[in-house]
């Protein structure tokens, strides 16, 4: 299937409403650039303000596959890049005759046949384009971000006992980070940047609308405003958007025709995950739905 060429930002900004992300002007410019330029692009902002989602509704728009790498404390090398299939290689030096010199295995057991790929190397020894996602970095420690520069700056790996490896295909390449720590300034040197934040409310609205159609459209407005009211307190973790969708959804399956109290206590642990936050929330949101019931009676 051939890739999508997108002409204009215009176009990035209507297929990705076309497979359910609905994108500001800058997501719109940046994604338009990096397929244009071919630079990387780094996306910063909250947890659950669709970072992920944006290279997965990319990679659908593009009609390109996704190459996803999960980052963690402790990912390495052999975890994103490759590794030997030592295994195979073992059994391959066992077969060889006696009269073998070293020179003469190491040759043949260190080719790609005995190389396991992983996401990384997975991308650039694509035939066909992909989306390359490198989700969360900002989990990863600096020596690792070293590790991708080359990747970044030129789409290629060296392997020791191979060489280099150019990118067979140009990558569109994403990688996403919380914010948790500073990253490099040579990683963010290489990278376009976008910073996305929580939605205003309107914006909200019309994710939540897009996913959930079917929801009263007064139930819609108020889940979206109780939702921003959550995100103004204190909380260890402020609802995502996703968790917004996930409230539209569970009220329409009780069939919830308004949001009262008792609707909001059975059904905030869909948006609120923590014992303490539980606690604030019912507090203080919920003696607010008590008030603005009081006035409507």
């Amino acid at each position: 299937m051939p890739v999508t060429q997108p002409t204009s930002v215009e176009d990035v900004a209507n297929g990705l409403r076309h497979v359910g992300y609905l994108p500001g002007e800058s997501t719109a410019l940046v994604s338009f650039l990096a397929t244009k330029l071919g630079k990387p692009v780094l996306v910063e902002g909250p947890a659950g303000v669709g970072k992920t989602e944006l290279a997965k509704a990319l990679a659908k728009f593009l009609q390109r596959t996704l190459v996803r790498l999960q980052c963690y404390e402790g990912l390495d090398e052999a975890k994103a890049l490759y590794e030997w299939n030592y295994r195979k290689q073992l059994l391959r030096i066992q077969t060889e005759s006696e009269d073998a010199s070293w020179r003469d295995v190491q040759d043949d057991i260190f080719g790609e046949d005995f190389l396991l790929p992983r996401p990384l190397m997975v991308a650039i020894a694509s035939s066909e384009p992909v989306v390359l996602l490198i989700d969360e970095i900002d989990k990863t420690d600096q020596e690792f971000e070293a590790m991708l520069l080359e990747l970044l700056s030129d789409f290629q790996i060296s392997i020791p006992e191979l060489g280099r490896i150019e990118a067979r295909t140009q990558p569109v390449v994403l990688l996403t980070s919380n914010n948790t720590r500073e990253l490099t300034e040579a990683l963010k040197r290489r990278c376009l940047y976008l910073w996305l934040d929580y939605p205003d409310l309107e914006h909200e609205l019309n994710i939540v609308r897009l996913h959930s159609p079917e929801l009263d459209a007064q139930v819609a407005r108020k889940l979206v405003e109780i939702v921003h009211q959550i995100r103004e307190l204190d909380l260890k973790k402020p609802p995502s958007i996703a968790e917004s969708i996930d409230w539209a959804r569970a009220l329409l399956l009780l069939g919830a025709d308004e949001i009262d109290r008792a609707t909001f206590t059975k059904t905030m642990s869909v948006i609120v995950k923590h014992r303490t936050d539980l606690d604030t929330v019912a507090a203080r949101v919920g003696v607010k739905l008590d008030s603005a019931a009081d006035a409507a009676a």
